[in-house]
């Protein structure tokens, strides 16, 4: 059950409330992964794993909550048309390709890469997964259902309040600035941090955040961005996937 997106506001009355709401949005997803990748780093896999779970349950029940008691929107369910989905399965099956063409060519022996491995194992370990099924059925979780829940989260929640807010080109750089922050806490982690795949892999999610909103908008639907985001993950999981086999089936 969604709110459909609307055009500025300027005389809203909750208007306060709305900023809060987006401030926390843009935020929490941060604190989430600084909390879970760093600050729970070196903590037993049971805690690991209970940190995200609750932090992602605050994170995903948020929006709802927020729009439902206190921004008291009136809640319906979302249109499911099939436009966008034409363009979303375009980018994401390109972005994929470009992935792959350069983790083939370049990445997948470069120093970085291979320093990487560790760190990732380890936590591939966190979750759990000590074999190479584990870890597909984790990249189709991730894939189909969490990238779901990020564009309910990032595009509808995010993206829609602070289309209330200001113009919509604006509201598009605003919300992937904040896709991508804690993106780029995940990926210091592992390749550190002003590193060049740090700096290149978070531009390209801001990228891929900044499009799907400006998707989101000129559809009116998630399904679009949805499927792109699934594919993308799908690809990024495949990648890991071949990054990881020998270590995962040993």
């Amino acid at each position: 059950m969604l709110v459909e997106p609307v055009k500025p506001e300027p005389t809203d009355q909750r208007r306060g409330w709305r900023w809060a709401g987006v401030v926390f949005g843009l935020a929490f997803p941060s604190v989430v992964t600084w909390a879970y990748f760093i600050q729970a780093a070196d903590a037993a896999e049971g805690v690991q794993r209970g940190v995200m779970a609750m932090m992602k349950v605050i994170q995903f029940a948020f929006p709802f909550v927020w729009a439902a008691l206190v921004l008291r929107e009136r809640l319906g369910w979302p249109r499911a048309t099939t436009a966008g989905l034409g363009l979303g399965l375009a980018f994401g099956l390109a972005v994929t390709g470009v992935g792959w063409l350069i983790y083939a060519g370049w990445l997948q022996s470069s120093e970085f890469f291979l320093a990487a491995i560790g760190p990732i194992r380890a936590k591939v370990a966190a979750f759990g997964l000590d074999s190479v099924w584990e870890f597909v059925a984790l990249g189709a979780f991730y894939s189909a259902v969490h990238s779901l829940l990020e564009e309910y989260y990032w595009r509808w929640f995010v993206f829609g309040q602070l289309q209330r807010l200001m113009r919509l080109w604006p509201a598009i750089v605003v919300s992937a600035l904040g896709f991508m922050a804690h993106h780029v806490l995940v990926l210091s982690a592992y390749f550190g941090w002003w590193s060049w795949p740090t700096v290149l892999f978070s531009l390209s999610v801001g990228v891929g955040g900044a499009f799907w909103a400006w998707l989101y908008a000129r559809s009116g639907s998630l399904l679009g961005p949805w499927l792109s985001h699934a594919v993308v993950d799908a690809g990024i999981f495949a990648i890991g996937h071949h990054l990881l086999r020998a270590a995962l089936a040993s």
